[in-house]
């Protein structure tokens, strides 16, 4: 399954994220201070606030750093942070990359199986979840559902983040869900399409060949200007820091966003696939 979310198996608990987001909620409450006060204090939003306290989202350094800091919590904070380790519904294969993309500057993805994860809409999620093998019980679809639907959250609440996808134009057109799923779908991704750090292009059947053939990839951009590229197939993940690969893959995108349909004529694509499901 794509972005980091196991195929199987028990969902991993996240008694460790609870456990720090109480520790974070008892230190703010003791200095009286609201979520909605204290998020600009860690320069995060108020949602975000709540997702931590909440024990939903993995804290990244800089609250940590930031929450120790506006809290004076006698390093109490820092010494929970060390022990958080798992991420409900997300495989152990996709955690660090998952942390990197809570702070990256850029973040580009090609995907030629089915919707990027972060575009996907919560149905279509769950029909992918429903189908997937061995099969998962209603727990399991439950918690990996919610910590897909968690992540998506980073294209709401980063609007600094530059995210790039490119397609391939079939996945849009498989009929995953049936034709209501892949409507709303796509009125999904237009709307996406419409914000200012988000572009979404198509690669057209007609391209006989692109650079993006040997298979999906995700590539970031930290706050240091350090690039990473993330690689994924059946139950497994290669996190990719050489630089020479990055590099290679770098390339590869670069020459994908020319080879694929511009934005506008990506827009009016999907339009036109809205229609015709």
């Amino acid at each position: 399954m794509t972005d980091g979310i196991p195929g199987g198996g028990k969902p991993e608990t996240s008694d460790s994220l609870k456990t720090f987001g109480e520790v974070v909620k008892t230190f703010r409450k003791r200095a009286r201070i609201t979520q909605e006060d204290f998020a600009p204090l860690v320069r995060y939003s108020v949602p975000t606030v709540a997702s931590i306290e909440q024990g939903r989202r993995f804290p990244p350094a800089d609250f940590v750093d930031r929450a120790e800091e506006a809290l004076d919590a006698f390093g109490v904070i820092r010494a929970a942070a060390k022990h958080v380790s798992r991420q409900p519904g997300i495989a152990s294969w996709f955690r660090h990359w998952a942390r990197l993309e809570l702070d990256a500057l850029n973040l580009y993805t090609y995907e030629n199986r089915l919707v990027p994860g972060l575009l996907q809409t919560e149905a279509y999620a769950r029909e992918l979840f429903r189908e997937q093998r061995p099969p998962l019980g209603d727990d399991q679809i439950e918690a990996q559902l919610a910590a897909r639907l968690e992540r998506k959250r980073l294209l709401t609440e980063r609007p600094n983040t530059a995210y790039s996808f490119i397609v391939e134009q079939h996945v849009l057109e498989r009929p995953t869900g049936g034709v209501e799923v892949m409507r709303e779908q796509i009125d999904h991704i237009l709307e996406l399409d419409a914000h200012r750090n988000i572009e979404i292009q198509i690669m057209p059947k007609a391209r006989g060949h692109h650079a993006g053939l040997d298979g999906p990839m995700q590539l970031l951009e930290t706050p240091d200007n350090r690039w990473f590229a993330y690689c994924e197939g059946q139950e497994s993940g290669q996190f990719i820091a050489d630089s020479k690969v990055v590099s290679i893959l770098q390339t590869r995108y670069a020459r994908m966003r020319s080879q694929a349909l511009t934005l506008e004529d990506s827009r009016s694509l999907l339009r036109q696939m809205r229609g015709a499901v």
